[in-house]
């Protein structure tokens, strides 16, 4: 460990690495941020801590880079800016095995995401439950977490992320293209930036053991449920009824995810529900 101060480095400082950012400084960390090219470094020159350029497919730059901030926390949620799978590998697995090479002792957090779980029965799932994702690119993020627990670090699995100007289920009623998939039965897990940033730095701390924790909020919902809370809350129809889109890249789910390993650390979200964001004005 250095000594004073705590030193973070966000290996993807995008939407939820700039609110990871901002949580940590008035944490009072010392935080470095790191983009995939100098243009996206230097839309940031004007945030309040170091932004460099570093692409994690490079083990040279990777580790060149990580010595010269020495860190004691790194945190990769880096985004594969909807890539393919080998996107996905070149971003996730290869990324996460140069941070690791380049750790020298820092405690290493990777940004997961519960789209590991492909259960489609509805059912409660658990940091224990089977992820046997069927797509490669969820192949690819298990590999990644694989690299991380080998390191003994952390692996985050974040539920859909939204926050301020960011929320798909939001954008497609608002502009009306919005449709209950098959009735509307089907599970959303849902998690605010704020509280996934939150829960990040949370687990930065060194009191929290290695391994697994789903980040989610408290209150899985169906699709339909989402859509009547967005018609009522709005004052706008319910959108039609159409059928599922078993095309999507994650693969079509329908599972519960459950927090109670994260909870039972401390955390608790901000946002019990997706309701209390949207209520609140914390999607805007």
């Amino acid at each position: 460990m250095n000594e004073g101060p705590p030193r973070l480095l966000i290996a993807g400082c995008g939407f939820l690495g700039n609110a990871l950012a901002h949580r940590a400084l008035d944490a009072g960390w010392i935080v470095e941020g790191w983009t995939h090219s100098p243009e996206s470094a230097q839309a940031l020159r004007d945030a309040p801590f170091r932004v460099h350029p570093c692409d994690l497919a490079e083990p040279d730059a990777v580790l060149a880079a990580a010595s010269a901030f020495a860190p004691d926390v790194i945190v990769h949620c880096a985004s594969s800016g909807r890539g393919d799978a080998e996107a996905y590998r070149k971003v996730y697995v290869a990324g996460m095995k140069h941070l690791a090479a380049a750790a020298h002792g820092a405690r290493l957090l990777f940004t997961g995401s519960t789209s590991v779980y492909a259960q489609a029965d509805d059912s409660v799932v658990t940091e224990e439950s089977p992820a046997e994702p069927g797509r490669e690119t969820g192949r690819a993020l298990l590999d990644a977490e694989r690299v991380a627990l080998a390191a003994g670090g952390i692996v985050a699995r974040l539920a859909g992320l939204y926050g301020p100007g960011r929320s798909v289920l939001v954008r497609k009623f608002l502009e009306g293209t919005a449709v209950l998939e098959a009735g509307g039965g089907r599970w959303i897990n849902q998690i605010h930036r704020d509280d996934a940033a939150a829960a990040l730095l949370h687990l930065a701390d060194q009191r929290h053991a290695a391994g697994i924790y789903n980040v989610c909020d408290n209150t899985p919902l169906t699709q339909r449920d989402v859509y009547a809370f967005l018609s009522e809350h709005f004052g706008r129809p319910l959108p039609p009824e159409g059928p599922a889109d078993l095309n999507r890249k994650r693969g079509w789910t329908s599972k519960r995810i459950s927090n109670a390993k994260l909870r039972a650390t401390g955390w608790e979200p901000r946002y019990p529900s997706f309701r209390d964001a949207v209520r609140t004005g914390a999607i805007w």
